[in-house]
């Protein structure tokens, strides 16, 4: 028997990366999982080989920028499944632009991508769990949503604002949704690599103690952990996923 057996996880921006690596592994572990991105092909790769071993999976095309994003999610999802269990709040984006330069425009497509969004799907989710009484909220933030050591401006703010989101979302839907979040470090991602790829980190990984890149496989299994009744007396927290960075 699967950890999930029989749960739905909507895992958004699940096309690549961490969010592609949680949901072939919440797939091995008996959940239906909901696939979002922006890219067709890419979310149909992933739903194929879910299929090909043997999982349940469908995918959403869905931008995150998108005002009708949490309402096309959520409703795809309950036109297949009926229910959700799981969600994790992973999609987002990295603005490279500099205090002095960014604009509002830019400023709020951060904001909106990796914050409201979140915001808007749980707010869809959160009464289906309710009604439940058992669901489990997975924001994705960063360690850089506690020092802005190794970020720019917008991005610093938005993960800043999901840890905070996080917090307030756990005191207003216990006890009956765990809602916690995930701060990785450097991981081996489309996104780490669109700013410059791994040598660009090296001062990062530098200052950890495991002295290496993370992968998306292990932001999945701590998100696992975070989907089940493992984590049980767990809500509210942000676990720290970054190689022990600043310890």
């Amino acid at each position: 028997m699967g950890k999930l057996d029989n749960k739905v996880a909507i895992i958004t921006g699940s096309t690549s990366g961490m969010g592609r690596d949680t949901a072939y592994l919440f797939a091995k572990e008996g959940a239906k999982v909901v696939v979002t991105g922006r890219n067709e092909a890419r979310a149909k790769e992933v739903v194929d080989k879910i299929k090909a071993d043997g999982g349940e999976a469908i995918y959403v095309i869905a931008d995150a920028a998108d005002k009708n994003f949490a309402q096309t999610v959520y409703d795809a999802t309950m036109e297949a499944y009926g229910t959700v269990d799981v969600l994790m709040n992973n999609a987002g984006m990295l603005s490279l632009a500099q205090f002095a330069t960014i604009t509002a425009e830019e400023f709020m497509e951060d904001i909106n991508i990796n914050v409201t969004s979140a915001l808007m799907l749980s707010q869809k989710v959160a009464p289906v769990m309710k009604a439940k009484g058992d669901g489990h909220i997975i924001n994705i933030a960063s360690i850089v949503g506690w020092a802005a050591h190794w970020g720019f401006v917008a991005y610093v703010t938005s993960k800043h604002a999901m840890v905070g989101l996080t917090k307030a979302m756990a005191n207003e839907l216990a006890p009956d949704i765990h809602v916690n979040g995930i701060c990785p470090g450097a991981i081996r991602t489309a996104m780490l690599a669109s700013v410059g790829g791994e040598d660009v980190f090296q001062p990062m990984v530098d200052r950890t103690c495991l002295h290496r890149i993370g992968e998306g496989s292990e932001i999945a299994k701590t998100a696992l952990f975070l989907a089940t009744s493992d984590s049980s007396f767990i809500d509210g927290q942000l676990l720290h996923v970054d190689g022990g960075v600043d310890v």
